[in-house]
């Protein structure tokens, strides 16, 4: 588009802006006050579902008087009379004003003066048009909120994505699909609770502001508290503290919220985003997987009234049982020219890292190289709900180790469509392995010069009154409502996701 078309069209906004303000001015001079309430007695999605199947005789036998509000997104004035329909958060509805019903003062100089993009109230009678289209004739409108600004629709739609994640407000006002988006996460979320709480959970809350981040590898945002003179973290995770409830004594707990971490932004990764972790004493991380495969199934069921999802161009069918692989086959199953005896070499294992372009650093054994190649090849293949298992200790430092092999961790991630959606594991109890695990990282991240790393004192001591055999899951929600809402980048699916700032 030429820069003359664009600059005809910001000044044709930017003139009807005015106008728009000089007519509210004109009518607050006029003795205009907006109301501080309007009393409706329905919403537009349900009259439309209770009366769409209505002819206009039995309309006319029931006689439904409604009130209504919503906002005027179409105008259509034929002299004496006109169309308009108003649109709320769920549906839209036709409105039939008439000047003989309303007054001639209130049409001329009210309502024909009115904007798209005003909010309204309206109350009077359902009908339906000649050509059955569901109406209210009306017999009294007012303007319950002046719009000084044109719609987006009125210039070709809110079709900028950047536009659409800063001005979510336009975006729900020109779209109602994304108020479904956004309905169904409020579902999804609301489900899963109700899910934890009918299987005997808790819900619990532990702190937001942490003296020292821990739970994950990641870097946290960093504030300051005045009072008490110290350096405060953002969580990154709520894990630690979720742990000391069950030293405490709980025994089946979880907790729905935010974390925050301060690193990339993307289409799978927001800073600010929402996780459920949950912990069940006395259980381990086969237990848990079982668990986590049951709630989502249920979850499925109970929200899309079946098992099967539609993710871009996939089919999920939930009724069926999650696969499962080890870490090391799923990596020889997608990496055909590779034997296991190569991923126990370190040579060997090595060379293959470094030949699809992983970065080897100094201090990473086999088990960190395996991990990163099964990121590398496997994960975004991973498209059917998978259970990965055996995860190797390295990379997993709050883990039990296995009974069997002690170079593997009791561990499990969930992958969907390429997504990791899970984490969980049976979680490390010796309070001694635990502490040699915080101190082997806390040296490698002074040689890395990395200051994420801290040694968490309050939970080695926490833990040597005793962690019993516990397992413990992380859901990643906003991914997995991504996935159940077919939404394919998580700024879709959470209302005000985080953005760079803006070039002035």
């Amino acid at each position: 588009m030429s820069n003359i078309i664009k600059n005809s069209q910001k000044n044709v906004f930017n003139d009807e802006i005015i106008e728009r303000k000089n007519k509210f001015f004109n009518m607050k001079k006029k003795g205009l006050i907006l109301p501080d309430r309007f009393k409706k007695n329905d919403n537009l999605k349900k009259i439309s579902e209770k009366y769409y199947n209505k002819n206009i005789d039995e309309l006319k036998i029931l006689n439904i008087y409604v009130a209504i509000s919503g906002r005027m997104i179409q105008r259509r004035i034929m002299g004496k009379a006109a169309f308009c329909i108003l649109q709320d958060i769920e549906g839209k509805i036709q409105i039939y004003v008439n000047e003989k019903k309303i007054s001639s003062n209130l049409y001329n100089d009210h309502f024909k003066k009115w904007d798209l993009g005003d909010i309204l109230g309206v109350t009077g009678l359902l009908f339906k048009t000649k050509t059955g289209e569901l109406s209210i004739y009306c017999d009294n409108i007012n303007i319950l909120s002046k719009s000084l600004k044109p719609l987006p629709n009125k210039f070709h739609g809110l079709s900028n994505q950047e536009i659409r994640y800063r001005k979510r407000y336009l975006d729900l006002i020109s779209n109602n699909k994304i108020y479904k988006i956004f309905r169904y996460r409020s579902d999804i979320i609301t489900k899963i609770r109700n899910f934890m709480i009918q299987n005997n959970f808790l819900e619990v809350e532990t702190p937001m502001l942490h003296r020292i981040p821990g739970g994950a590898n990641a870097r946290p945002f960093i504030t300051y508290h005045n009072e008490i003179n110290a350096s405060m973290y953002l969580r990154i995770a709520p894990e630690l503290y979720l742990k000391q409830l069950i030293i405490g004594g709980f025994e089946r707990i979880f907790e729905l919220n935010r974390n925050f971490r301060n690193e990339g932004i993307s289409s799978r990764h927001n800073p600010e985003f929402t996780m459920m972790e949950a912990y069940i004493a006395y259980s381990n991380y086969e237990d848990m997987m079982q668990f986590t495969e049951k709630m989502l199934k249920d979850i499925t069921t109970l929200i899309f009234k079946n098992n099967k999802i539609i993710f871009d161009k996939y089919e999920f069918d939930f009724s069926q049982p999650f696969h499962r692989l080890t870490m090391k086959n799923a990596i020889l199953q997608f990496n055909k020219h590779i034997t296991l005896s190569d991923l126990q070499d370190f040579k060997k294992i090595t060379l293959f890292a470094e030949s699809i372009g992983i970065k080897i650093e100094k201090k990473w054994g086999i088990g960190h190289i395996e991990n990163e190649i099964f990121e590398k090849t496997v994960e975004k293949k991973l498209i059917q709900p998978t259970f990965i298992t055996e995860y190797p200790i390295e990379v997993s430092p709050l883990a039990r180790r296995n009974d069997i092999n002690q170079n593997i961790a009791d561990r499990f991630e969930l992958f969907i469509a390429g997504y990791e959606i899970a984490n969980g594991f049976s979680e490390l109890n010796d309070a001694e392995d635990q502490k040699n695990r915080f101190l082997k990282q806390i040296k490698q991240s002074y040689k890395e010069k990395n200051e994420n790393m801290f040694y968490d004192e309050d939970y080695i001591e926490a833990l040597k009154y005793g962690l019993p055999p516990t397992s413990g899951l992380g859901i990643g929600i906003d991914r997995l409502i991504m996935i159940l809402t077919n939404q394919t980048s998580i700024r879709d699916v959470i209302l005000f996701p985080t953005l760079r700032s803006l070039k002035k």
